[in-house]
Parts: C-alpha cells; sequence; structure tokens
C-alpha cells in the first residue's frame, strides 16, 4: 500500500477487485502519479471488501462490477451505509456499462487507462465530498431494489449538477443534433447535452423505441398508432413514424413486457 509518512495523504482510499492484476496496476498508477491518494485497503472479493471499508472507511472506493463471490452493486447493497464515493472497475460488458451510465455513475474500463483514471479523480476531487446522500450510487441501488421499472429514476450529468427524472414521467425524447429535449407528463421539458443516440443506448430498449431519426418514444405513454406513420401519445400529442420503422415499431408494441 502506498503509505509515505513524510507525505501525509488528503484522500484515503480501497481498492476491490477479484483480479490481483489489475489491482496491482491500479495502484501503481495512483502511486506514481497521485500522491495525494492513499491505498489503505485492498479486497479480493465482496466479503472481503465488506469488512475491509468497515475496518478502514476510506473516502474513495474502487470497486469491480463482476467479482466471482457477488457484483459490486450486491456488495454496496450488504453496506449498513456508503459514506464514501465509488468509481465502478469493469470489462466491457453491456448490460453493467448500460445500468452504470443509465445512473449516471463513474467508471474505468479495464484495462485501465492512465488519461481516464485522471479524469475519473479530478471529476471525485470537484464533487463535494460532505453531500455523500447525494451520490447517484444511492440512487442506483434504489433504482435495482425496485421491481416496476416504471419507477426507476434515470439520473444524467448536467452544467448545473444532476437531473434526475422518472421513467414512468418520460413522455418522449426528441434530439436535436448534439442536445436533447425530454418532454415530461407535466408539460415541462428538459434540454440535456446528449444525442438522441446516447439516450437510445443508455435507455431499455423495452420501454423506448426510436420511432423516428428525432424521435424516441415511451411505451408507457404510447396510445396507438394512427395515419400508418403517426403515434398518438397520452399527453394527446403525435409523433411521426418513419416509414421503415413502422413494422418494427409495431411488433415492438405488440410484445409482451418481460420484466
Amino acid at each position: 500500500m502506498n503509505k509515505d509518512p513524510n507525505k501525509p495523504a488528503h484522500i484515503t482510499c480501497a481498492i476491490i477487485d477479484d483480479d490481483p492484476f489489475i489491482s496491482d496496476l491500479l495502484m501503481d498508477k495512483l502511486t506514481q502519479h497521485f500522491p495525494e491518494i492513499q491505498v489503505i485497503a485492498v479486497a479480493t472479493n465482496g466479503k472481503e471488501g465488506i469488512e475491509k471499508l468497515k475496518k478502514f472507511k476510506p473516502k474513495l472506493v474502487f470497486l469491480d462490477v463482476e467479482m466471482n463471490d457477488m457484483t459490486g452493486f450486491e456488495m454496496l447493497f450488504k453496506l449498513p451505509e456508503i459514506y464514501f464515493k465509488t468509481i465502478f472497475i469493469t470489462s466491457y460488458s453491456h448490460y453493467a456499462i448500460k445500468a452504470i451510465r443509465f445512473n449516471a455513475l463513474d467508471y474505468l474500463l479495464k484495462p485501465i487507462d492512465l488519461e481516464e483514471l485522471k479524469n475519473a479523480i479530478t471529476r471525485f476531487k470537484n464533487q463535494d465530498r460532505q453531500s455523500y446522500l447525494s451520490d447517484p450510487i444511492h440512487q442506483a441501488l434504489v433504482n435495482f431494489s425496485t421491481p416496476d421499472i416504471k419507477e426507476h429514476v434515470l439520473t444524467l450529468n448536467i452544467q448545473e449538477g444532476q437531473l434526475k427524472i422518472a421513467l414512468k414521467d418520460i413522455l418522449h425524447i426528441q434530439g436535436d443534433r448534439n442536445y436533447s429535449q425530454i418532454y415530461l407528463a407535466n408539460n415541462k421539458k428538459e434540454v440535456v447535452s446528449k444525442t438522441l443516440s446516447d439516450l437510445a443506448e443508455i435507455l431499455d430498449s423495452q420501454y423506448f423505441f426510436r420511432c423516428h431519426k428525432s424521435h424516441l418514444v415511451n411505451r408507457f405513454h404510447v396510445q396507438s398508432l394512427v395515419n400508418d406513420f403517426s403515434i398518438m401519445l397520452s399527453s394527446g400529442m403525435t409523433l411521426p413514424i418513419s416509414r421503415r420503422r413502422k413494422q418494427s415499431f409495431q411488433d415492438w408494441f405488440s410484445e409482451k413486457i418481460t420484466s
């Protein structure tokens, strides 16, 4: 562990990963490039991670998403409280990345790139480390423990901080180049600096369908297909559906929801 009595660290840190090579690589990068970070605990599985987090209480945790005994999210569920910031570590897994991005969580892909590590630590330093309850991990755990996806809350990073929107409240999303306008059931509209493709990748395709190059529609608010190439929403608004997407839309809308 990178403890140097002559250089007191300002940020205590733990690494929890079942791959010793990744843990060693990360520790080396932290030691060489981030003298203000002190690694005070390393664990090779979720059970050991829980024990060491309770004992050492670090401010920052690098956490493997998929370990042999449990996932990183399952490990967090088992903790009585979360008083630290989490940066997830993952191999490319579509499910894991989708869940992480939906909840605006920070993550690093294996093998760990130094520039990405620097960016993640910079984001950590720029956050208010006193407001742990506002950390998106808390909302993520609520989402994971809620079976009804309509009650899940999408978290997006915006200039002012974070925007949280319940999926059931999204009518549809309209893309405008590098921005998207999210239309809500309360007649409000939120503009975010994400492309429509970015949001389509994050949102569950079982519930959201790209009916047109500029529109993403929410199943919960679709009333019917009208005039062959228009969709009627619960608000009374109609959206266009492209000719080439019509059959796919009909197939999608007629499918039974499986979860």
